[in-house]
């Protein structure tokens, strides 16, 4: 078992990562259906927060069945960050995270996520300002550092450790490569293989098959996996992983119709948590992402990001069914903008 605090997870946990504009809980829904261990909220800011931003409050919704979840907070300002957690501790998640990872230039320019890669002491002390203001776990997701070089993960992770975070994420890329290039995970494993470090360390980045998770749990001995964009559309991946990890084997992939099932729940809870106009509209980003690898697609792609009801969203879906029963397509690794999907 890893346990974070008074959390426990079962052995070698999959987490999903914070990803803005897709971690909501519609999505979340479907990725715990799935087999996600623990989840997060997208990326909160703190200032958002204090000022009563309507977007950073509807962020903060949870429900019981996703336990546990963590809401993950970013900024730059300690008495900011202190405020904002007693915010969130309020709405009763299971963990409060901090992101000092995203790197894209709307959240680095203010200050926060990787822009505090450059400044350790300042990650230090928004990190002591959060564990001071809160009784819930407290931890991380960061880079690799800012560039190649500034790589400074292994003082980061003990001096984190130090003012009492209880598990630190990494991903495996600096902020200077954004999500391009590969991840390096021997950084990564030498932090988990630090003596000094006590925390459980979940590894992030490229983990889109299970042989590579496989893989990286035998070759760095990382304590967990999270797991971002790979899930994007495709959120059987945490039971396909589990399920070679266990035996082996390969699981029987998605078919079609389980394929539908999800985009039906997925569609059902946004139109229950945002209203059916909203619902139905935030969902259109998804179809393609859900329907990657199947033939001829566009046709019903392009109806369901035009129609405007559940009805005709339903009706569409049973033609798609229909259309492609037994066909299964070639597993596709999702695409969004770089500000969607960003988590670190």
């Amino acid at each position: 078992m890893v346990s974070i605090g008074d959390i426990v997870l079962p052995d070698f946990p999959l987490l999903l990562a914070p990803m803005e504009d897709v971690s909501d809980p519609p999505f979340r829904a479907v990725c715990k259906e799935n087999g996600a261990d623990l989840m997060y909220t997208e990326f909160i800011s703190s200032e958002g927060l204090i000022r009563d931003a309507i977007k950073s409050r509807q962020k903060l919704d949870i429900f019981d069945y996703e336990r546990p979840i963590g809401i993950q907070i970013f900024g730059g300002d300690e008495e900011a960050m202190a405020l904002s957690a007693r915010i969130v501790a309020a709405t009763n998640p299971d963990l409060v995270d901090i992101n000092f990872g995203c790197p894209v230039k709307k959240v680095v320019s203010k200050g926060a996520g990787a822009g505090v890669l450059k400044d350790i002491d300042l990650m230090v002390r928004l990190t002591s300002a959060v564990v001071r203001a809160t009784d819930k776990p407290v931890t991380v997701k960061t880079r690799l550092g800012w560039d190649e070089s500034s790589i400074n993960i292994e003082e980061v992770a003990e001096r984190l450790q130090d003012v009492g975070i209880k598990a630190l994420s990494v991903h495996g890329r600096t902020r200077a490569q954004m999500y391009r290039g590969h991840a390096d995970w021997t950084l990564i494993g030498k932090v988990k293989n630090n003596p000094r470090i006590k925390i459980p360390i979940f590894g992030n980045g490229d983990i889109d098959t299970p042989e590579k998770a496989l893989e990286y749990k035998n070759r760095y001995g990382i304590d967990g996996i999270m797991i971002g964009r790979a899930a994007i559309g495709y959120p059987w991946i945490f039971n396909e992983i589990k399920h070679f990890l266990q035996t082996g084997t390969h699981a029987a992939a998605p078919t079609v119709q389980q394929r539908a099932d999800a985009i039906r729940k997925h569609l059902h809870k946004a139109v229950d948590w945002k209203g059916e106009i909203v619902g139905i509209l935030e969902m259109r980003r998804h179809y393609t992402n859900y329907l990657k690898g199947f033939p001829h697609i566009k046709e019903f792609r392009n109806q369901l990001v035009t129609v405007k009801s559940v009805a005709e969203i339903e009706e569409i879906l049973g033609q798609i069914v229909t259309r492609y029963e037994g066909f299964v397509p070639e597993r596709k690794i999702a695409s969004f903008p770089e500000e969607q999907g960003c988590s670190c």
